[in-house]
């Protein structure tokens, strides 16, 4: 943890402003590619929006590129409505480009525990609610270590360790090692066929 926690997160703040500036002015024509790959495939919007629980569980519009057919949104198998352009993009994680956006307009880092939805937040306990201390990130420690194959409860486990570990050099191992994780393909679903940023369902109150 650091010793000025509140400098850290400003600091980190306007280095995540920057980069994802950056980012986007340079990846500009990657996305209208991506863009217009999705437009071509199915019609249907370029970009999926869902609401999620940002930093102190406030609620922001995520941006994704749709990687589902029009209407396909079959919670218990989700996988089966995957275009084939969708089936590229998450294989690469590039689905989650967009969120360069909510990252510059603060709703994000490049690094944090992946945004949840605002239900589930509401029914966190005081432990778990400590992951929202922070903003939600387009990686995280969590996600280095198994991605979306890891079990909900091993999921709050390492998002919380980071959260009780905040530094530029875990910020830095996470941005290196993420790349590495993505070529490998692992943890692409977990063992339900789903790709669970969250659970199914609201896990009940802890006793």
């Amino acid at each position: 943890m650091p010793s000025d926690p509140a400098a850290y997160l400003a600091v980190k703040r306007l280095l995540d402003a920057v980069l994802a500036a950056l980012l986007l002015a340079l990846g500009l024509p990657l996305l209208a590619l991506l863009a217009l790959a999705v437009a071509v495939e199915g019609g249907g919007p370029v970009l999926f929006r869902q609401t999620r629980a940002g930093r102190g569980g406030q609620p922001f519009e995520i941006l994704k590129f749709r990687t589902l057919r029009p209407g396909g949104h079959d919670p218990d198998d989700p996988a089966a409505h995957v275009t084939r352009v969708g089936r590229f993009l998450r294989r690469w994680g590039l689905d989650e480009l967009p969120q360069l956006w909510n990252v510059l307009r603060g709703q994000m880092s490049l690094v944090g525990p992946r945004p949840t939805l605002p239900e589930q937040a509401a029914a966190y306990d005081a432990r778990e609610r400590r992951r929202l201390t922070v903003r939600p990130g387009l990686t995280g420690w969590a996600q280095i270590h198994g991605r979306n194959a890891l079990s909900w409860p091993e999921r709050i486990r390492l998002d919380l360790w980071y959260v009780d570990h905040l530094s530029f050099r875990l910020d830095v191992q996470i941005l290196l090692r993420t790349p590495r994780l993505l070529w490998s393909g692992r943890g692409l679903y977990g063992a339900d066929g789903r790709n669970p940023d969250f659970p199914p369902q609201p896990a009940p109150p802890q006793s």
